[in-house]
Formats: C-alpha cells, sequence, structure tokens
C-alpha cells in the first residue's frame, strides 16, 4: 500500500508523451462532461452516478462508488455507485476503521492498494474477487471532505498494468472528490432548508386553521378565555364535549374551532340541528335509508352519522331530540355502528361526538323528557359558554370586529362613536352575540351617515323586545346564579335609586364587597359592575 508520486525530472519518450496528451485529453472531456451535469442538475443520485460512468469509460476508473455513514451514524454503507450491483450496493458497509474504506473515513488519507489479492485489509467484500478481472488489480479510496471533516470515501477499481501513472489517476479523483463534496453539501443545506420552510408551512397551517377556528370567536374576558382554553386541552382527544349556553352565544362557532383544533381537521365537519328536524324524519337524517325503504326512498342515502365518518358530528340543540331517538342514539354512541333503515347491515362509523343545548338537562331529566343514561354519555366535557351579558369588557371588541365585517361584506365603512361603544356595551343582550351582530348590521346599512352614534343605539335598541322600564336605566344582567332546586335567580337592572342602598352596605361591611354583595342579594360581579357604572367610590 502506497502513495502514487509522479517523477517529472526524466523527460517521457515521444511515445509516453503522445499518451500522456490523450489521457490529458481524456481528462479534460471528463471535467468538462462533469461540468455539463452540475450546470443541469445538483441531485446527488444521478449526478454523482453519471459521474462515476465518465471515470469508468474515459478512464478506466471502474466500479465507483460513493461510500456514506447511514440514518444512524453507525456504519458506512455504499450510497452511490456505477458498475455495482444491488445487491453488491447492499453487502458494502463497513464500520469505521474496518477495511481500506473505513480506514481512509477514519484517518482522512488517500490509500492506494495496487494489489489487492496482496492486501489482507482488502476485503472484497462489496465485489467477489471472482468477478474481477484475472489480472492485477489496483483500489484507489480518497476522503471526500466537507467543512474540513472527512464526510465520506470515493472509491475505484483500476488494472495496475495500464500506461496510466496512479498519481494522474489520484489526481483527477480529487477533483472528482471534491465536486461531490459540493453536491453532499448543497443537498444537506437544500434539504435543512426544504425541513425549515415544511416546518414554518406546518406552524403557519396551523395558525391559520387556528385563525379559522377562532373566526368570529372574539373576546379577551376570562369567561371567553377558559372556555376557549377547555376547547384547546380536550381537542386533541376524542371524548365526548357538550357545549352549554344561551342561544346566540356561539356554540357552532366553538363547535368548529374544537373541530378544526383536533387531528380530524381534515375530515368533515357534519351539523344537525336537532330542534329543525320534524320528528318522523330524524331516524332517517342520522342514520340514512336504503333504497325502498319507504315511499319516496328512490335510491339509498347515507346519514349524518356516516357523512361525518373520520371527523366531527355537531349534534346542535341535542336537548330537543325526541325520546325515541334518544334510545337509538345512546345505542350508536355505545356501539359505535350504525344501520339504516331498511338496511340489514350495521356500518361502524369513527366519529367525535359534540353537543349543544340551551336547555339545563338535568331539569329535563328530573322532567322525564331526556334520559339519564345519554346525559351522562353526552356530558364527558361539559364546557359552559358565557352569555354577552356576563362578559360586558366583550362587546367593544365584538363590535369593531362586526363593524369591520360589515363593512367589508357591504361595501361600506361606518365608523362607531365612543358614547355609542358605552351604550351597546350597557345593554344586556337577551339575544347574546347574535343579536348584537344584527343589531350593528341594521345600524351600519340604515346609518344616514358614516358613523354611528349614541342616539342611533338608542333608537335600534328601543325596537328590541325589552322591558319597558329599561328605558329608566340600561338593563345589565349579569350572571344568573342557579339556586337550589334548579331555580334561575332574576336579572336585574342596575338603577340610581340603589345607589343609597349600595353605599350604605360597604359602609356597615367597612368597603368589604363580598359581604356587601351577600346583603343585597347580588352576586360579587353585579356588585362590581354596580360600583363602577353609578360610580360609587369605596369608604376609606
Amino acid at each position: 500500500m502506497v502513495f502514487a508520486k509522479v517523477n517529472t525530472m526524466t523527460p517521457p519518450s515521444p511515445k509516453i508523451a503522445d499518451s500522456h496528451a490523450q489521457w490529458a485529453s481524456q481528462e479534460l472531456l471528463v471535467i468538462r462532461e462533469i461540468a455539463r451535469l452540475l450546470g443541469r442538475s445538483l441531485d446527488p443520485g444521478h449526478t454523482i452516478r453519471e459521474m462515476l460512468r465518465l471515470l469508468s469509460e474515459f478512464l478506466g476508473l471502474n466500479r465507483g462508488r460513493v461510500v456514506l455513514p447511514d440514518a444512524e451514524g453507525g456504519q458506512l454503507a455504499i450510497r452511490y455507485a456505477y458498475g455495482l450491483t444491488e445487491a453488491e450496493m447492499r453487502r458494502g458497509r463497513y464500520a469505521v476503521g474496518e477495511g481500506i474504506t473505513g480506514r481512509v473515513y477514519a484517518s482522512g488519507q488517500t490509500l492506494i492498494v495496487q494489489d489487492i489479492d496482496a492486501e489482507p485489509g482488502f476485503l472484497c467484500r462489496a465485489v467477489e474477487r471472482s468477478r474481477l478481472p484475472q489480472e492485477t488489480v489496483a483500489f484507489l479510496a480518497l476522503p471526500i471532505e466537507m467543512d474540513n471533516q472527512v464526510a465520506g470515501v470515493l472509491g475505484v477499481h483500476r488494472l495496475r498494468h495500464r500506461n496510466r501513472q496512479f498519481a494522474q489517476d489520484v489526481q483527477i479523483l480529487r477533483i472528482v472528490a471534491t465536486l461531490i463534496a459540493q453536491i453532499l453539501k448543497i443537498n444537506a443545506l437544500v434539504a435543512q432548508r426544504t425541513a425549515r420552510l415544511e416546518s414554518e408551512n406546518r406552524a403557519l397551517k396551523f395558525a391559520l386553521e387556528r385563525s379559522a377556528a377562532l373566526h368570529g370567536i372574539v373576546g379577551e374576558s376570562p369567561l371567553i378565555v377558559n372556555a376557549l382554553r377547555q376547547i384547546e386541552q380536550v381537542a386533541d382527544t376524542d371524548a365526548t364535549v357538550l357545549l352549554l349556553g344561551e342561544s346566540g352565544t356561539g356554540k357552532e362557532l366553538f363547535a368548529r374551532a374544537l373541530h378544526l383544533f383536533s387531528a380530524r381537521r381534515d375530515a368533515p365537519f357534519i351539523k344537525v340541528n336537532c330542534g329543525a328536524i320534524p320528528e318522523t324524519l330524524f331516524e332517517s337524517e342520522l342514520f340514512g335509508h336504503e333504497k325502498g325503504a319507504f315511499t319516496g326512498a328512490t335510491a339509498g342515502r347515507p346519514g349524518r352519522f356516516e357523512q361525518a365518518d373520520g371527523g366531527t358530528l355537531f349534534l346542535d340543540e341535542i336537548g330537543d331530540l325526541p325520546l325515541p331517538m334518544q334510545v337509538k342514539l345512546l345505542r350508536v354512541l355505545q356501539e359505535r355502528t350504525v344501520q339504516r333503515i331498511g338496511g340489514r347491515h350495521e356500518i361502524p362509523v369513527n366519529v367525535r361526538i359534540v353537543a349543544a343545548t340551551s336547555h339545563d338537562l338535568q331539569q329535563r331529566v328530573a322532567q322525564g323528557q331526556f334520559r339519564l343514561d345519554l346525559y351522562y354519555r353526552l356530558n364527558v366535557i361539559p364546557v359552559r359558554l358565557p352569555s354577552l351579558r356576563e362578559r360586558p369588557e366583550d362587546v367593544r371588541s365584538l363590535t369593531r370586529y362586526f363593524l369591520n365585517h360589515i363593512n367589508q361584506t357591504y361595501q361600506r365603512s361606518v365608523n362607531i362613536t365612543p358614547d355609542a361603544l358605552d351604550r351597546l356595551a350597557a345593554y344586556s343582550w337577551p339575544g347574546n352575540v347574535r343579536q348584537l351582530r344584527n343589531v350593528l348590521e341594521r345600524m351600519a346599512l340604515l346609518a344616514a351617515n358614516q358613523t354611528i352614534t349614541a342616539s342611533d343605539v338608542q333608537a335600534v335598541l328601543a325596537t328590541e323586545s325589552v322591558p319597558s322600564s329599561a328605558a329608566i336605566a340600561p338593563e345589565f344582567p349579569v350572571s344568573a346564579t342557579v339556586q337550589p332546586g334548579g331555580v334561575v335567580r332574576p336579572y336585574r337592572l342596575v338603577r340610581e335609586e340603589e345607589r343609597a342602598a349600595i353605599m350604605d352596605a360597604l359602609t356597615q361591611t367597612r368597603g368589604n364587597k363580598s359581604r356587601a354583595a351577600q346583603r343585597l342579594g347580588l352576586t360579587l360581579r353585579q356588585l362590581n359592575y354596580r360600583i363602577k357604572l353609578l360610580g360609587i367610590s369605596l369608604p376609606r
């Protein structure tokens, strides 16, 4: 095993000089063709194999192979080759320091084996000796270096007895090894950038999906933030979620948010309004029917469960589901199969259930209108959605959000004054967010100018269905409290006449608002709102 050197002291004979000129011409041809390869493509698989083919066909450097660390980094493996079969490439695996290839990788030095039969360190692992020419065969192995570190090994066979010096082969192989290192480096950088872009795209996609999920869910109040946090916590599970809240609080928006937060986001989201389907059509709507199952069934039709397979089924107003259908729904939830009307076979379904209701299901159970076992099946993760009167601090942000959306939809540029915002925030909104949006849309479309004023708000709110006593002061019911026995504490109006009673209670309790609220029969939130609205200073 030696390092080849070129002796330039003795002038070559004319015959040798002609041979050298011929080899030089071949080398230039190989380099020119490699340059063309690099100009067309940097795909390592194609480009490196073609480079090794040029070395074989024009310079007699046969069975070229590029050996790189495997994915685990524990062994070296032939990654690219020319003149080797797939089986030979698979056999070409070496530990670091093993054989000629492993030693070149470990040391970073070029090794030349002038006769592989006379070198014990040459393993003949990839190519069996019987498949090589039956004469003296040499092997050249050079390190492929990237950033001053050995990244791989370039190895070739050649016949020892050729009219060409080893030093010339080593010179051209060093050039090729340098070019291969550049290809590998560029490919690694492209792979890193691609991975980073894919990661950024995934993050952007998630952000867009999150933005889409929160479309219409606006607010920063503790109650709304808590509801969203609960949704996010259970989104990646398949647990059944029960959304509880008054009509207009955005239950469908929360259900869609839950779907888009989950791993089922690319599957269907199917909505069923249980309060809008005639009782005679419930079974067909939910479970589907076969052709001829009943009069008018001219073709088979999958039900909503089948349509939602793999995704989310949103059962809105589940409290309005008829009792006979509650039994069948319970069976589907337990067995995860449906049977179409007129069908003979059960169809498995993989559906995540999200139910919603504006009713008190416990009260309905007590009245015999809702099955207790179905209630327990649905009430796995209850999430209460606050009414708008429980989060007055969100009215302003909701107003701006809706006005912006209305302006874009109708090509308007309507603004609202601070006084008008205060009037909106002081109103009770019995229809919740839905009512707020409708009122804003009406004012924006009927506005005489580009600004909504407090008088505009007052005029529109006067037409809403509110008690006549609300004209004395804006109605603002805060959270309704459920008392023992299921009795709901009625909402109360904020009146100027309450000032004296509140100040007296605060004086008697030395400013302790919790005790003062108990004396007045209010919640702490209701008392805080009245203190703020009436401008009451706490006693020292």
